[in-house]
């Protein structure tokens, strides 16, 4: 059977899955906690999938880190677990599969070890680099670090045989030292006083004596150290750069089933959540084998249809493919491979087909769903042709980091400020002479102005026009089709206006503030502050920082209040809170 019978536009819904280079941010309503979910690399072999979330209430942020080595699947199945988590108190970043490439290969590091790429400079000499790179600013968001990992063997301080000794890795809670000074601190973080704590708490669960977690103590910058590659890791950048207390946590790959290694990492993070005050919700827990229920695949552009997993898909030669959806039982982690063209992942890119061939479906490193694709002759000699429609039924745009539908007539809610993109319409014009897709107060080619807008990025805050807006208040914008002056399809695109929810300030190196619009904070001219975390209804945080007296301080970065409130100025002073040329609100400093 040619699969042309499933067609529907309402399967183009599936489209919410077609993530843009980044970012998607899901913002609730303050009573809710906001989460955040960036994606760098989208629909290639090392695409990225970055979680943030942020409690209810304010607190202190772990971040945790899974499949960095690619054959270690507890540390990259157990993190994936926390991605949907909703939080009480405090913030989680969530990063599953730091090396997709790695973990479709089910090898440590293909081009490399990655956790052994974290020096203190920054290179892009590779892609594992790169990924590296946005890992390190991922660690200086955060106030603690836990490395997922399958260790080999049973950690023991002591030897017992070949499996069991000081030089295996499994079942251990590790740090780089027993104790670290903060360089220019009085302060000491206790890294084997806190895993100990961690280890009392979680063995009393695992009734086998074997299987117990160990604090191991790598001693990473003694001389004698045999583990002194650990100066590339992951922890002990994040401790040494960044100062914040950063484990590896491995589970051992002797485990008798991967449910066992998902449940005592599980074990170890709930424990370390619980030691920094972080309050889940909604835990989840889900091991089942994946199962494909059916992809979403579009033929030569038109209207996708669906494909089931007991299906052959029958296609002329010559046809192009994009398969756009893969739904099974599991949200991430997929990867999809047509045999014989691209790469080790063809999600969601165009390929023409000449020979038969097969789509293998992956979950991480698992092959779990073949779909045959078979060349049969062509039925008709004319080529196929799609009727001009009277209407138009869709606008795909980008916005929010997905590619979404916009029924006619309906209206988009973005926040001025957030960017998007009109990607094309439904049904899609083959002969799209004479057709313009208009967003009425936006130029997208300012050197011939056609009215065709399709393909332009909008930035919302810079980019339009207010004159052209309903009404003249810069708050409605239409976008129109048309062909000869006939109007096909029309839709709006409403913005609300920009605003902070909070921000939170560090003062010092301990206490943190939670601070709402207009809040004021006394504050000493000797205390330094830290711009921790800011949350407003933009979907991208990005460029945003806060304003105080001609100082920019931007997320993570640290100023005297000396510097920022000279004693010559009034001791109240309004911090701004800007994103390019958009104000989202103040708070107020006041000074002795």
């Amino acid at each position: 059977m040619r699969a042309d019978g499933a067609r529907s536009h309402r399967i183009f819904f599936f489209l919410l899955c077609a993530i843009a280079p980044f970012a998607l941010i899901l913002a609730p309503s303050p009573a809710q906690c906001k989460k955040e979910h960036l994606v760098y690399f989208p629909n290639t072999a090392y695409e990225l999938n970055i979680y943030k979330i942020y409690g209810k209430r304010p607190g202190e942020t772990l971040m945790l880190i899974g499949g960095i080595q690619g054959n270690e699947p507890g540390g990259f199945m157990s993190a994936d677990l926390y991605a949907d988590m909703s939080l009480a108190q405090g913030n989680l970043i969530v990063v599953p599969r730091a090396n997709f490439y790695s973990i479709i290969l089910n090898q440590r590091g293909p081009n490399g070890d990655m956790n052994r790429k974290f020096t203190h400079e920054d290179t892009a000499s590779s892609m594992e680099d790169k990924i590296v790179t946005i890992l390190k600013k991922l660690i200086s968001e955060s106030d603690y670090l836990l490395n997922l990992h399958d260790g080999s063997g049973y950690f023991y301080p002591k030897y017992i045989n070949k499996w069991r000794n000081p030089l295996r890795f499994g079942q251990a809670i590790i740090a780089d030292c027993q104790e670290y000074r903060v360089p220019g601190k009085n302060e000491t973080i206790k890294l084997e006083e806190m895993a100990n704590k961690i280890i009392g708490q979680v063995n009393p669960h695992i009734s086998n004596e074997l299987y117990r977690f160990h604090f191991m103590n790598t001693r990473t910058d003694d001389g004698d150290s045999p583990h002194r590659e650990q100066r590339m890791s992951a922890t002990y950048y994040a401790l040494t750069k960044h100062h914040i207390p950063a484990f590896g946590v491995e589970t051992s790959k002797f485990l008798p089933s991967i449910d066992l290694k998902v449940r005592h990492h599980n074990l170890v993070i709930n424990a370390f959540m619980e030691m920094f005050g972080i309050t889940p919700e909604s835990p989840g827990l889900n091991l089942d084998p994946p199962e494909l229920k059916y992809l979403v695949v579009s033929i030569n552009g038109q209207t996708p249809i669906v494909v089931n997993e007991q299906a052959v898909l029958e296609l002329e030669r010559g046809d192009s493919i994009n398969v756009i959806h893969i739904e099974a039982n599991y949200e991430r982690g997929f990867s999809l491979d047509i045999l014989g063209y691209g790469g080790l992942n063809d999600y969601r890119k165009d390929f023409v087909i000449h020979r038969d061939t097969t789509l293998l479906v992956r979950k991480d490193n698992q092959k779990f769903a073949e779909i045959p694709i078979k060349i049969c002759k062509r039925r008709h000699e004319q080529p196929r042709q799609t009727p001009t429609p009277n209407r138009i039924d869709y606008f795909i745009i980008e916005a929010k980091g997905h590619r979404l539908l916009l029924a006619d007539g309906d209206t988009l809610h973005l926040t001025l400020g957030d960017e998007m993109k009109i990607v094309d319409i439904i049904p899609s014009l083959p002969n799209s002479s004479g057709f313009t897709v208009n967003f009425k107060g936006f130029v997208g080619n300012k050197i011939n102005n056609t009215g065709e807008d399709r393909g332009y990025t909008v930035q919302t805050d810079r980019d339009l026009i207010r004159r052209y807006s309903l009404k003249d208040r810069g708050e409605f914008y239409e976008i129109i089709v048309s062909k000869d002056d006939r109007i096909l399809g029309r839709a709006v695109v409403k913005l609300d206006a920009p605003k902070i929810d909070y921000m939170i300030l560090r003062v010092n190196s301990h206490k943190h503030l939670y601070l709402r619009p207009e809040e004021s904070v006394s504050l000493s001219r000797e205390d330094v502050i830290t711009l921790m975390n800011i949350q407003t209804n933009l979907y991208n945080h990005k460029d945003i920082h806060l304003h105080v007296n001609g100082h920019r301080i931007s997320p993570g970065e640290s100023k005297k209040i000396r510097e920022l409130c000279p004693s010559s100025k009034a001791s109240r002073h309004e911090a701004t809170l800007r994103k390019g040329p958009l104000v989202l609100g103040s708070i107020f400093l006041n000074t002795d």
